[in-house]
């Protein structure tokens, strides 16, 4: 292929593409931008290809220039831009270099406005909501249908019932929802719910869990191949997770735990909504509606480079958050009764709780939330007779002997020698954490090694050295 066809073709690719391209040469001169750049500049494409980035900048165009900040560090940059129009976007840019020499930045970026105009919208319509829903307005049939809605999910707090009420309210759309809590919270049961309460019921809920899912596999996994696509691939093929979700809701939970790579395989489906399996060459157009869950905050994540910005935008479209238990304990007793029950159906048994199971079923933080709730109770139940009492009850390590709830000396002398003067236990853990990823970073290879070897994820590792200042010994 010659130079002069290459040049049409990058010419068209410039010209026709929908989000807006920048090619800045190394002094900051801009070559040329694409046609659409210019209804978010507010300058023409002949006057933008006649200024440099600094002048933009300057004159606030566009602030901060994702350009300037690719010539500073010499690496690729994303950020949100605000240019002089009062348009928002995200802009990316990426430096071309000639050997060890920088040559020139290849930018765009995708305006985000009506998205959050969108967004501002809605959450207008929430606080609406929320405000006729605290003068009492709408509480009695409405109350009634919400609560033949919900089945057997138990939501008797004020706020759970809030998130109900914002569920059934989406939930005839199309729109993406954002589920964020701690892990254990019911996630995936609201999830489900969304599901149910949508015109895609009788669809598919395809439930998948992203950080269950190698990196190397991601693609087969989700988008599927054909037949022959690789050395030990089924005979015939197979239908990735994205289509099997076709007419009906697909849940990707641990969504913060996909790595970059896959993000953007990931964003480029949400965008097209179409999906080509491994080994094809055509696409397929895939109608599915999205639900993301994650225990992690997404923000902090794209301002540590461990989430994509503009993948962000596309998923926080509408946001629910669940509380924790410990800030609904009204839903403990529900709750517990609710196991309970499950318990004795599933074994065939008729067993009861004593009274003082309360005072530490209500009491306990549940930093486990639901599921650790449904754990404690499962293996009460297992290990007692016809009566559940308080000291079958395993909360926070608790042992389950006279002798062994009694801390011993010795034990009480370490914990004293291992603590600062004035520190405290959150202190003294955050210390350890940090002298052991210390230790890591001089043995280990990788922040991948160190995830291995602690059992936790590579982007928790990649969070929690930023967070100690920390970094992997290249040259050990």
């Amino acid at each position: 292929m010659g130079a002069d066809i290459e040049d049409l073709i990058l010419q068209t690719i410039i010209d026709t593409a929908h989000d807006h391209f920048f090619i800045v040469e190394a002094s900051g001169r801009i070559r040329d931008v694409s046609p659409g750049a210019a209804a978010v500049y507010g300058l023409s494409r002949e006057a933008l290809c006649q200024t440099t980035v600094q002048r933009l900048e300057a004159e606030g165009v566009l602030r901060p220039s994702v350009s300037m900040e690719v010539f500073r560090t010499g690496q690729a940059a994303q950020l949100v831009q605000q240019t002089s129009t009062g348009r928002t976007v995200i802009a990316q840019a990426h430096p071309v270099f000639d050997g060890d020499r920088l040559v020139a930045v290849v930018s765009r970026s995708m305006d985000l406005t009506d998205l959050q105009l969108l967004q501002q919208e809605y959450a207008l319509l929430q606080q609406r909501f929320s405000e006729h829903i605290k003068l009492g307005h709408g509480l009695g049939q409405d109350a009634e249908d919400l609560e033949a809605a919900l089945g057997d999910l138990e939501a008797h707090s004020p706020v759970m019932r809030e998130v109900a009420r914002l569920l059934r309210r989406v939930a005839p759309t199309d729109a993406t929802v954002l589920m964020q809590g701690e892990s254990g919270v019911g996630k995936t049961v609201f999830a489900r719910l969304l599901h149910r309460w949508s015109p895609r019921a009788d669809g598919p809920f395809i439930d998948v869990n992203c950080a269950a899912i190698p990196e190397s596999l991601f693609e087969s996994e989700m988008f599927g191949y054909r037949q022959g696509a690789f050395s030990g691939a089924a005979p015939g093929g197979r239908v990735g997770l994205i289509e099997q979700a076709a007419g009906g809701t697909l849940f990707l939970d641990e969504i913060g735990e996909l790595p970059l790579s896959v993000q953007t395989k990931l964003l480029k489906a949400i965008q097209d909504g179409r999906i080509t399996r491994l080994g094809d060459t055509e696409s397929r157009r895939v109608d599915f509606r999205l639900v993301v869950a994650t225990n992690q905050d997404l923000a902090q994540s794209v301002e540590q480079g461990q989430f994509r910005l503009d993948l962000y935008y596309r998923l926080n479209v509408i946001p629910v958050t669940l509380p924790p238990l410990r800030e609904r304990r009204e839903e403990v007793p529900a709750l517990v009764e609710r196991q309970l029950s499950r318990l004795n159906q599933r074994y065939g048994r008729d067993k009861i709780l004593d009274r003082d199971v309360w005072q530490v079923l209500m009491g306990h933080d549940w930093p486990g939330n639901v599921r650790e709730l449904e754990n404690v109770l499962e293996r009460a139940w297992l290990s007692s007779d016809d009566v559940i009492h308080a000291r079958t009850l395993n909360v926070e390590g608790q042992r389950n002997t006279a002798d062994d709830d009694v801390p011993k000396q010795a034990d009480l002398d370490s914990v004293g020698a291992s603590l600062a003067e004035h520190e405290g236990l959150k202190e003294a853990l955050a210390r350890t954490e940090r002298r052991i990823l210390a230790e890591f970073c001089q043995q280990l290879p990788s922040t991948y090694a160190i995830a291995e070897r602690l059992g936790i994820s590579q982007p928790s590792v990649v969070r929690k050295l930023k967070q100690h200042g920390l970094e992997i010994q290249k040259n050990r």
